[in-house]
């Protein structure tokens, strides 16, 4: 076997069942086609089922193997009947990447109200905890498996305009922290990835708007805004054995952002 085949062979994730969630596009959709491009068997999860068995008809069209199911993240019985549904139709779980986020204010914390604040705590910190609370038994008795949670770099440094938001995505930096901690003993691996600002539908706000958009790129070492692209290829590395070694981990990936 040629070094190249040999850790070639470390990113394939053939056999494996990957659940990705908010993956009905942008970075998700990213991930998700990218695990299955590795050789996952990927269910693709967002809020709206028409939306998800798009892009999971669409990797079909390339001969990648995925179902959509619909879920909301802010819904208990919903994130449970999402693993339940996993389980049942693929047999396990072995990588999931909490992805699914909301954020339904933009501006100063004093205009964040309490269903806004109980929307974004709801979605981006408790949906995750309890989607990888219901897996765990089914990844421990699997022998192990990879968590990646999406946070972002203002979970690192709080961003003008996203604070509640910026909170949540920190409490998910030590949710992961927590997890790896605990889960390391049964061979789960849990680690984050922080993205800069990535041209999405979820971000507008941040890269449509000129004075926002020049300040970031002012402050970008590689002097653009990120694609969804550019966090899939790290997604592979940490759901599949190339990371076999890598727990508790925070990467970011913006760009040279929070170097400054």
């Amino acid at each position: 076997m040629s070094i190249k085949q040999q850790f070639g062979s470390m990113f394939q994730l053939d056999n494996k069942v990957a659940l990705v969630t908010g993956a009905s596009k942008g970075i998700g959709e990213a991930m998700a086609y990218a695990l299955a491009g590795f050789g996952a068997r990927v269910v693709v999860s967002s809020r709206k089922q028409e939306a998800v068995d798009e892009v999971a008809d669409s990797f079909k069209t390339d001969g990648l193997e995925a179902t959509g199911i619909a879920a909301n993240m802010g819904n208990i019985n919903d994130i449970h009947s999402l693993v339940d549904k996993t389980v049942k139709i693929y047999g396990g779980l072995d990588i999931i990447i909490n992805n699914a986020a909301a954020n339904p204010v933009f501006g100063p914390l004093q205009d964040t109200d309490e269903s806004a604040f109980d929307k974004i705590i709801d979605v981006n910190l408790k949906g995750p905890f309890e989607l990888c609370k219901r897996a765990y038994p089914i990844m421990k008795q699997r022998g192990g498996g990879s968590i990646i949670h999406i946070s972002s770099i203002g979970g690192l440094t709080p961003e003008a305009g996203i604070g509640i938001y910026s909170v949540s995505k920190a409490a998910i930096i030590n949710l992961t922290k927590a997890m790896a901690q605990d889960w390391g003993a049964d061979s789960i691996r849990v680690n984050a990835i922080c993205p800069g600002l990535i041209k999405t539908k979820f971000s507008e706000a941040l890269w449509n708007d000129k004075h926002s958009h020049d300040r970031f790129i002012k402050r970008i070492p590689l002097g653009r805004i990120g694609e969804p692209d550019d966090i899939a290829g790290l997604a592979v590395y940490l759901a599949s054995a190339a990371s076999s070694y890598c727990t508790g981990g925070i990467y970011m990936v913006d760009g040279g952002y929070a170097s400054n």
